[in-house]
């Protein structure tokens, strides 16, 4: 057996909550996982399969406890080495396939290589390779809705090796698949471990569990049996890493053919999306054109006044000065303003209320009166 196990947890504990409403999910778990191993791990809904497979998958962090991936402690991983850990060592296998419905067979199987920046060339070979090995030669150009929910999952699998799957999680890969697909998937999980592959497989049957060597019942959140580890027959393999050659051009022509075939997948959408767009912009532009033209109407009104237009007015018996002060404005006054320095003219004007009649009518109007000058 190999000196080093692939997966060690040493006393890993994960709870929900914080303080006295703190939920404890997972209760101590000690565990060793050697590589080639095939692993069932088994239990009830809430027993805390699922938590103890997100972390072992690093999807989740344990709240107590070491973690320990061939030999790395992961909990001193920041989030781009967990990323990369992820993406180069582990295969994930889901109930519910996670198929990206826009995209071909061969163009699921190859999302693990555009991360990993494998050249377009090897990646499209690698895909087609996979895809023929679990017997979907002839559905490559397929997409999701015309698979069946067995090939849906044969193209999982070949999505789960894409990078070389050194650790596969599978989680109740057979859970939504009728009786002979759940054989076909189990048969092909068996396969890969006798290539040597690292499987665990999360279940809840005890039929899907005993084809592998080593089960594991988990209750309440404790291991309760382990039937033990065995010493791997197979030769373990190695994440390819030929092809993989970085390329920001690369990177920004797989976003671009992703955008595009997003926006393909849907034109009705789309359209609507485009159209709300528009209709938000116009809106914006419309009322910035609103206001720019109020704006200009009120500052046009303000100039015709003039902006050095003072008016002087006489004061009344209520405002400062008292009794005494000067309460009406004079010929005189009007001059002494005229000859002030910087006025260009001053204007007299009167204002007060008359009656004006006409016939028999009367009316009360405001006559304003002034100089020939203005």
């Amino acid at each position: 057996m190999s000196p080093r196990p692939l997966i060690e947890l040493q006393g890993i504990t994960r709870s929900f909550g914080e303080g006295e409403l703190a939920v404890p999910v997972l209760k101590g778990i000690d565990l060793k996982v050697w590589p080639g191993e095939f692993v069932a791990i088994m239990g009830p809904s809430g027993s805390g399969k699922s938590t103890l497979m997100n972390i072992l998958g690093c999807l989740d962090q344990p709240s107590a406890g070491q973690y320990r991936f061939n030999g790395r402690d992961v909990s001193a991983l920041n989030r781009d080495e967990l990323a990369l850990l992820r993406r180069d060592a582990f295969g994930f296998v889901f109930q519910s396939y996670n198929l990206l419905r826009g995209m071909t067979a061969r163009e699921n199987v190859e999302i693990p290589a555009i991360y990993a920046g494998m050249a377009p060339a090897e990646r499209h070979a690698r895909a087609e390779r996979l895809l023929t090995g679990l017997g979907l030669g002839e559905r490559l150009s397929h997409r999701p809705a015309q698979l069946s929910g067995g090939q849906q999952q044969r193209v999982s699998i070949a999505r789960a090796l894409m990078n070389g799957g050194q650790l596969i999680f599978a989680d109740e890969p057979t859970g939504a698949l009728d009786s002979k697909s759940s054989q076909e998937v189990i048969r092909l999980l068996t396969d890969l471990s006798r290539q040597g592959h690292t499987i665990i497989l999360i279940t809840h049957d005890p039929d899907v569990a005993k084809v592998a060597r080593r089960q594991i019942r988990i209750a309440d959140g404790e291991l309760v049996e382990d039937t033990g580890a065995e010493m791997p027959s197979a030769q373990i393999p190695e994440t390819d890493q030929n092809g993989r050659r970085h390329s920001r051009l690369g990177d920004w022509q797989e976003a671009l053919k992703s955008a595009v075939r997003s926006l393909h997948s849907n034109l009705f959408r789309t359209a609507l999306t485009l159209l709300g767009i528009v209709i938000g912009v116009a809106s914006v532009i419309t009322m910035l054109a609103i206001g720019e033209g109020a704006r200009k109407d009120v500052v046009d009104r303000i100039s015709t006044m003039g902006s050095d237009l003072l008016l002087v007015r006489p004061g009344g018996p209520d405002q400062r000065g008292g009794r005494w002060s000067v309460t009406t404005l004079v010929p005189s006054d009007f001059k002494a303003i005229n000859e002030i320095e910087g006025v260009l003219a001053a204007i007299p004007e009167l204002t007060g209320g008359q009656t004006l009649r006409y016939s028999n009518r009367d009316h009360s109007a405001e006559i304003n009166a002034t100089s020939f000058r203005f």
